[in-house]
């Protein structure tokens, strides 16, 4: 049978399975135990447990659920009041005015937060009541916060880029350090779009609150001191040199513990919740993890990722036509499956594509994760949407419309990590010699 006549058959399993309504992890280890048992000589069964002992037990792995559990703590306390409080005076005299909380927000709760589902929540339950209520239109603070909420991705501690980095073997904390500029440079992007729209629409936003002298802003600004220091700890470490991102993890939560037992908001109820809440995510994505492993594992017995590669590399691509084919892919891909699920069901098969192409895979990983962005605010399994229906208990496809331009600015901003990829690599090359 051919190679594509595989790719078709396994491809076709794989959305037969999830069509029927099988855990995606569970699916994943299906079609790989399908490909060993029709395609390879090896016995499935036995591949399958040795790749999935040695997914679960990857150390690498460890910092996942502690950096999971960490941005499950700081949900549960009031944090995200507190930053209201302390962004929203120095927002007054921005064009747009209280909008630039969600943008600026997003950005700081992604650093200590790591996930774009637990970024958009936190921040969403702080600022869309407050908006609302001073009489910003839903439309453009729904649409802000649903494109702001996806720098919990790129902004470090980001889990996806620990997934990535464990499957692609890059240094994961290579991948944080070069987070850091794309994610200021996706932020002042979103805060560009705002002032604009203001700029247009003048009409639509409401009067400043009363001026403040700039004793009463850093006053107010108190507030922002706990997060502050858990950013300080957590990335500090890290850039430093001093922990690795496992070590950097646990510094979180003991951080993240402090935060909520100073602020009154830690009971055993809700440390057990926070707990209960962070293993199932980490079990979610320990399971996908585990079946992606078996699937790369089954993918390189039957051969299909080196067959690909040297059919893509017989097309006679570019570098910037192959990752316009990518980008499209993962778009299309994100429709129907979540970042992370997408990131370790392709890696087996795209990595030796884009090594023969000789692009770097550390620059490819903050690629990935912009790419991976736009597919949280793309119907209809478009994570950051699910939260914000939830939250508003607005139609799906209205959020869709609204984040619209979210979107092409992210689209922009990988145009110029593609011109200028200074922007991703120059940081790790000075912090990490």
């Amino acid at each position: 049978m051919s190679d594509i006549a595989i790719s078709l058959l396994l491809v076709a399993a794989l959305f037969l399975i999830l069509g029927s309504g099988v855990w995606i992890g569970l699916t994943l280890s299906g079609v790989a135990w399908i490909g060993m048992q029709l395609f390879s000589s090896r016995p499935a069964g036995d591949a399958m447990a040795v790749t999935i002992w040695g997914s679960a037990s990857s150390w690498t792995l460890t910092a996942l659920p502690l950096f999971v559990w960490m941005g499950e703590i700081l949900f549960r306390t009031r944090l995200s009041q507190d930053m209201f409080r302390g962004l929203a005076p120095w927002m007054q005299a921005l064009p747009g005015r209280l909008l630039h909380v969600n943008v600026a927000g997003c950005a700081i709760f992604a650093a200590v937060s790591g996930s774009s589902a637990a970024t958009c929540a936190t921040i969403g339950k702080m600022s869309l009541p407050e908006l609302s209520r001073r009489g910003y239109p839903d439309g453009i603070a729904i649409g802000s916060l649903a494109g702001a909420g996806t720098l919990g991705l790129l902004i470090p501690p980001s889990i996806i880029m620990i997934v990535y980095g464990v499957t692609a073997e890059v240094s994961i904390a290579k991948l944080f350090i070069a987070g850091v500029l794309p994610g200021l440079l996706l932020a002042l992007l979103f805060s560009g779009y705002l002032m604009l729209w203001a700029w247009r629409n003048p009409h639509l936003v409401p009067p400043a609150d009363q001026p403040m002298s700039l004793v009463q802003k850093l006053y107010e600004s108190r507030h922002l001191i706990p997060i502050i220091l858990l950013i300080a700890a957590v990335l500090g470490s890290i850039y430093g040199g001093i922990a690795t991102a496992t070590e950097a993890a646990a510094i979180g939560v003991v951080g993240a513990l402090i935060i909520s037992a100073v602020q009154g908001s830690l009971s055993w109820q809700t440390f057990r919740e926070s707990l209960m809440g962070g293993t199932r995510l980490y079990c979610m994505i320990a399971l996908i993890l585990a079946g992606a492993a078996f699937l790369t594992l089954a993918m390189g017995y039957i051969g299909l990722p080196r067959h690909l590669a040297e059919w893509i590399a017989t097309l006679g691509l570019t570098q910037w036509q192959l990752l316009l084919v990518l980008m499209l892919f993962y778009i299309v891909l994100g429709c129907f499956l979540d970042g992370i699920s997408m990131v370790v069901l392709t890696m087996g098969v795209i990595l030796p594509t884009i090594q023969k192409a000789g692009i770097d895979p550390l620059w490819f990983g903050i690629f990935i994760v912009l790419v991976v962005e736009m597919a949280q605010i793309t119907p209809p399994v478009g994570f950051n949407l699910f939260v914000l229906q939830g939250m508003t208990g607005r139609d799906l496809l209205w959020i869709a419309r609204v984040t619209l331009p979210m979107f092409a600015l992210m689209v922009g901003a990988v145009v110029l990590i593609w011109l200028f990829p200074a922007i991703v690599t120059w940081l790790p090359q000075q912090m990490m010699r």
